[in-house]
């Protein structure tokens, strides 16, 4: 028997009585410690023409700053980067998100462009557009890429 707050409740059972195990068990009263979820991000960027070599560089060194980067296109007046954020919920993805290229302007020598661009969808979502023929697949996984 699993509780759940003050009740006691039954394990769950699937076909012929066989018990299903829980995804998240009960953790006796104590509220269970929430993980982050995996979000995928397109932040698109755009502004003043500049130095593709530098730019493309800059992208460079922000891949290898942030762990979950994917990709990037980049051309010499915006750029799209993509990768995968874990986060509690899509708020604080998104608000992740919204605070990454000006986190890392000065430290990876980005251009002073503006975020004119966001969309975040969880894991589900992202899988189901590729499996459906919707996602955008990029034309190179991984790294930095013009367009």
């Amino acid at each position: 028997m699993a509780r759940r707050g003050d009740r006691t409740l039954p394990e769950p059972t699937g076909e012929g009585g066989a018990t299903v195990r829980r995804l998240h068990p009960a953790t006796g009263g104590a509220e269970p410690v929430e993980q982050g979820r995996l979000w995928h991000v397109v932040l698109s960027v755009a502004g003043e023409v500049t130095a593709l070599a530098g730019l493309r560089a800059g992208l460079e060194r922000l891949a290898h700053d942030h762990s979950f980067f994917l990709t990037a296109r980049y051309a010499a007046d915006h750029a799209e980067i993509r990768y995968w954020e874990q986060a509690r919920d899509l708020h604080d993805a998104a608000a992740i998100a919204l605070r990454l290229w000006g986190e890392h302007k000065a430290s990876a020598k980005l251009p002073p462009w503006e975020i004119v661009g966001l969309e975040v969808v969880d894991r589900a979502t992202y899988h189901q557009r590729v499996a459906e023929g919707f996602g955008e697949p990029t034309a190179q996984l991984g790294g930095v890429h013009p367009y």
